[in-house]
């Protein structure tokens, strides 16, 4: 009898920790057995990749949700993970995040270390100025007028190099600092990407601000992933390409951009060709 009630204890112990592994599941308590993306964004882009507290938003964040569900994640299995700009290979190389949908501009430099899909959106340098403003018309009417940029930006001393010698140059930090200095007649433009001064007049404008609508460069935001990860690289453009088709990129466009009057250049966008080996940049 001692060997036989051993034997009925061993069964009892096997089946209770059973039942404790499935109730367990992953540590979110979810039944998809803890299936997660992390996909890295910017976070401090209004309009484009943007955290307010745990919310996260913009054009970037709506691509990123929307090519994640068609890879089989829903909204509350991604992980959101910061990538600035100098960190985003690094981010991808040791496998901190999945991909990387972060202005990221598809090039041949670039192309060497990461794969790229895309692109899902093609931007170009750009000026943002006070809706009233009638005399800066693009970026040769500049000269003599003071140009905001980021730290460490080559947008504003691109405009200074090629289009108006005598622009004065102001650097600030940060692009909410320049949009600041612009509504407080500080400086008379800001510049960079066209749809990251979009985003911007958007959230900070209240309508006192436009984009010029001169775009004056090309720059096709792709999605970067680990080099050799081609099967992913294609569901991703098959991805872009369904959201294009079925309305829900000009709607996270429009979104992004809403009260501005931006409008993506027509001759790029929406983008075609989407794979193609041609859209990386020198």
């Amino acid at each position: 009898m001692g060997k036989v009630m051993k034997a009925i204890a061993a069964v009892a112990t096997v089946a209770t920790m059973a039942s404790m592994a499935a109730c367990g599941g992953s540590s979110s308590g979810s039944s998809d057995g803890g299936k997660k993306i992390t996909i890295g964004i910017k976070v401090d882009q209004p309009g484009l990749g943007f955290k307010q507290g745990s919310s996260y938003s913009g054009f970037d964040v709506d691509v990123a949700t929307y090519v994640a569900k068609k890879l089989g994640y829903s909204a509350d299995q991604i992980v959101w993970k910061e990538a600035p700009s100098k960190q985003r290979e690094t981010l991808l190389q040791n496998g901190t995040v999945d991909m990387v949908v972060a202005t990221y501009t598809m090039n041949k430099a670039r192309a060497k270390v990461v794969d790229f899909a895309g692109p899902y959106f093609v931007a170009a340098q750009d000026i943002l100025v006070r809706s009233n403003d009638k005399k800066i018309t693009g970026p040769k009417a500049l000269d003599g007028q003071k140009l905001c940029s980021v730290t460490g930006s080559t947008s504003a001393q691109n405009v200074k190099d090629e289009f108006a010698h005598n622009t004065q140059l102001m650097e600030q930090p940060g692009y909410a600092e320049c949009v600041t200095a612009l509504l407080s007649g500080t400086v008379d433009a800001v510049t960079t990407d066209d749809i990251i001064l979009a985003g911007l007049a958007a959230a900070k404008g209240n309508g006192q601000l436009k984009v010029l609508g001169t775009p004056f460069s090309e720059e096709p935001y792709g999605i970067g992933v680990k080099k050799g990860k081609t099967d992913m690289v294609k569901k991703i453009n098959a991805a872009i390409e369904d959201m294009i088709k079925d309305g829900s990129w000009k709607a996270a466009v429009d979104k992004a951009t809403k009260g501005t009057g931006y409008k993506p250049n027509a001759k790029f966008n929406p983008p075609t060709k989407i794979g193609d080996a041609s859209w990386l940049q020198d």
